[in-house]
């Protein structure tokens, strides 16, 4: 998604011109992005505090900001600044996270993003952006460009099955159709999901959907997830984050002040680290419980 994010933001700066501010990241990635900006992409070195406040300054200034980063590095180390310099002044700062949930694998928890949205959320003008497949980032990018809000942009691995066509984006996309549970899904996690409830057949299967950005006060669930949550009244989410403060919290509330009962209600997400150890995206989702295998099981309980 990395590569998709350069892409759109050399497009974006060919029509209007930016600052982009990394944290001395970004070899062999943002080069591209680099060379189009010149003076206006500013290597900030590892000073991400300093970063987000000078971030704060320029856009204060007129410009359109946009900031990078591995994700706890430019949502948790700064979050002072991000709280007084940018969401309590409502200033239109960009932030991107890269490296959603166990995205960094084996460097361990210093550089996994497991609460970035939940704690980011907790901030007022603050927007979150969770693609699902790499097609999503050039919509979503546009979109963040032209809001007033603060932004963040939460980046992972692209894991869309090959041959799959996927409908436009939006906020909140049913992707498989189901008479079974309703699975809601967070991030690119969904992409092994989608890949095995395509052959599934439509009458057994569950029905999936993903959602692409929070909070919920500003993108609530569709009339069609209404419907079909309503119709089963069993939801499972799965989401690459902790549980408080997760889109599993958050929709278990909105259920509940709007009067829709939920029968069987499961949420898997990530439990930091059980065993001890550090090792691979996928070992750490298996360990959780939100790999493909452990998110069926737990679906065929539900039945």
């Amino acid at each position: 998604m990395r590569n998709a994010v350069c892409d759109n933001l050399v497009k974006l700066f060919r029509k209007k011109n930016f600052v982009f501010l990394s944290g001395d990241l970004g070899f062999m990635a943002l080069e591209k992005l680099r060379d189009s900006m010149g003076k206006y992409f500013i290597n900030a070195g590892v000073a991400e505090q300093n970063m987000i406040s000078v971030a704060a300054g320029l856009t204060k200034s007129g410009f359109l900001t946009w900031v990078y980063s591995i994700g706890p590095f430019c949502y948790a180390r700064p979050f002072e600044q991000i709280r007084n310099d940018i969401t309590n002044h409502g200033l239109p700062v960009k932030i991107i996270g890269n490296g959603g949930g166990y995205g960094y694998g084996s460097m361990g928890p210093t550089h996994h993003a497991l609460e970035d949205y939940g704690v980011l959320l907790t901030l007022k003008n603050m927007e979150v952006y969770i693609p699902a497949f790499a097609d999503d980032i050039s919509s979503v990018i546009h979109k963040m460009a032209l809001s007033p809000k603060s932004g963040y942009l939460r980046l992972g691995k692209c894991e869309k099955p090959k041959n799959i066509k996927l409908p436009p984006y939006a906020p909140w996309r049913r992707l498989v159709k189901g008479n079974g549970p309703i699975l809601l899904v967070v991030g690119p996690i969904v992409g092994e999901l989608l890949e095995c409830l395509n052959r599934m057949e439509n009458m057994s299967r569950p029905e999936l959907w993903v959602v692409s950005e929070l909070p919920l006060e500003s993108d609530s669930p569709p009339n069609r997830f209404v419907e079909s949550l309503s119709r089963s009244k069993q939801l499972c989410v799965v989401e690459e984050h902790v549980a408080h403060g997760g889109i599993g919290h958050l929709i278990a509330h909105w259920a509940q002040n709007n009067g829709i009962i939920l029968e069987k209600f499961q949420h898997l997400c990530a439990n930091g680290y059980k065993s001890g150890y550090y090792g691979s995206q996928s070992f750490h989702r298996a360990e959780c419980g939100i790999d493909v295998k452990n998110i069926f099981n737990t679906l065929g309980e539900m039945e």
